[in-house]
């Protein structure tokens, strides 16, 4: 971002216009949400304070009670522009005597370095108590913008954040994105290159997504298989099968133990069953099929290890979730070897720490880290969490901003481990397929709301698609 302003500032835009039409975008955006209140506009030393006294003097034009608290006189040329064009009052920060039902945070933007000291920090601690009265300009104070982290004891809590361009890291990064609320990103004229960060939403990949058409039929819709575990544990394996098949695969089978065989034929309808005994058997069951899934409730043994192997032969796209991950954490490279760029690895935290040793710890936030874990292991990586990031070997990398809490059940990733498979199987590009089910997943899980488990998560991705079918259409 701080490249896009020097380069509109070259291209002939002056920082102070800029500096106008932020300050005007967070004024249009606050007259949006609240009738005009008492507003206090808290103002930093450098640009993002500018930004603050450009909004102040929009408000009071416009008719509202506003005035400015400062921690520190502007320090730019532009910020200094922007104040001395401020006609209204100036305390010092927590000086004034007045009440602000409304607070603007201009203090410091995404370039942070340092923690919150004294009377910021107090504000910043305080703010916790009463978010939907805070607006931040760019990000809430005391936020990293490259990582979402609090540099200190105190940052900010906003109901309203609104940024330039495009969001930064701390909007879709935990614990930041919490503490951002609303995010309003506001066109002000720049231009950035992308660098291959995206927040994941339907714009990333909508227009890649496999629909069918008059001529599709079952076989063309793509095969995707899942391997259950043993008979005790077969219910994981039909979560991802139903789930697959409900995204639209057209033909998919659970690979079963022959002692798994009873309890999987009385719980499938049109997902079909074929047994296995031995790696063998598995890699020729699954010789011609698209896509296949295998770690959930397989055991953590050395057959889920061979069948993996086995799996690897067959040029399917390989969905490895849960045992199928923990069970090579003494030899994480036997499993990198064996991967191809379309195959997906979906761990959660702590399978994350059994292939990738202190590689989370060791890395800034999680985006670099899953980045980093996807060119080691020359596959794609879902990260799991309330920040879900997706990310490719050739760098590209996606972050979920719809996280839904309601997936925290036993099973639910078995679920997206299924979506993932079917959208491969269909054709979609690997991590396309892991950004689009990842997305559906926490949509199909707030349509449910209060009250779901993972079972229910397969019957609500119709209503998604419907809803993504009629944007792509429209």
């Amino acid at each position: 971002m701080s490249a896009a302003d020097r380069a509109a500032i070259a291209a002939g835009t002056p920082g102070t216009e800029l500096m106008r039409r932020a300050g005007l975008a967070v004024a249009d955006a606050i007259c949006e949400r609240f009738s005009p209140r008492p507003t206090a506009v808290l103002c930093g030393p450098g640009n993002n304070g500018g930004d603050g006294y450009v909004c102040a003097q929009v408000l009071a034009e416009r008719g509202w009670s506003v005035w400015v608290e400062r921690s520190d006189p502007p320090v730019t040329e532009d910020a200094k522009d922007a104040a001395g064009r401020w006609a209204g009052e100036t305390f010092g920060l927590g000086l004034s005597e007045r009440a602000a039902d409304l607070v603007v945070d201009a203090l410091f933007g995404a370039g942070l370095s340092r923690p919150l000291e004294g009377e910021a920090a107090r504000l910043a601690r305080s703010s916790e108590a009463r978010p939907l009265q805070v607006v931040a300009i760019d990000v809430p104070s005391g936020l990293a913008g490259d990582t979402g982290k609090p540099l200190g004891d105190a940052a900010f809590w906003a109901g309203l954040t609104v940024t330039f361009h495009a969001k930064k890291p701390a909007h879709v990064l935990e614990p930041g994105q919490s503490r951002c609320g609303e995010v309003v990103v506001a066109d002000i004229g720049l231009t950035a290159p992308g660098g291959g960060l995206v927040e994941n939403a339907p714009d990333a990949w909508l227009s890649a997504f496999p629909w069918p058409s008059a001529q599709s039929h079952k076989h063309a819709r793509g095969r995707m298989v899942v391997v259950s575990g043993d008979a005790w544990n077969t219910g994981a394996a039909r979560l991802s099968a139903r789930a697959g098949l409900r995204l639209g695969a057209g033909l998919v089978t659970i690979l079963s133990p022959p002692d798994a065989l009873r309890v999987n034929a009385a719980h499938l309808e049109a997902v079909m069953l074929r047994p296995f005994e031995t790696e063998a058997e598995l890699e020729q069951l699954a010789a011609e099929v698209d896509a296949a899934v295998i770690g959930p409730a397989a055991g953590v043994t050395e057959s889920t290890l061979l069948n993996v192997l086995a799996l690897a032969r067959t040029g399917a796209a390989l969905v490895i979730d849960a045992d199928a991950i923990t069970i090579f954490k003494d030899d994480p490279e036997e499993l990198f070897s064996v991967l191809d760029v379309d195959d997906v690895l979906t761990p959660h935290p702590g399978e994350f720490e059994r292939l990738f040793p202190g590689l989370l710890k060791a890395s800034p936030e999680r985006i670099t880290a899953a980045r980093r874990a996807a060119a080691k292991a020359d596959a794609i990586v879902l990260l799991k969490g309330p920040d879900t990031v997706v990310a490719a070997p050739d760098g590209r990398a996606a972050v979920a901003s719809n996280g839904s809490p309601w997936l925290a059940t036993a099973g639910s990733g078995d679920v997206l481990a299924g979506f993932i498979a079917s959208l491969i199987a269909q054709g979609m590009d690997s991590f396309d397929a892991a950004c689009a089910a990842t997305w559906i997943h926490s949509e199909a899980a707030d349509l449910h709301g209060p009250g779901l488990i993972a079972e229910d998560l397969p019957g609500l991705a119709p209503a998604i698609l419907r809803r993504l079918y009629d944007a792509a259409r429209g």
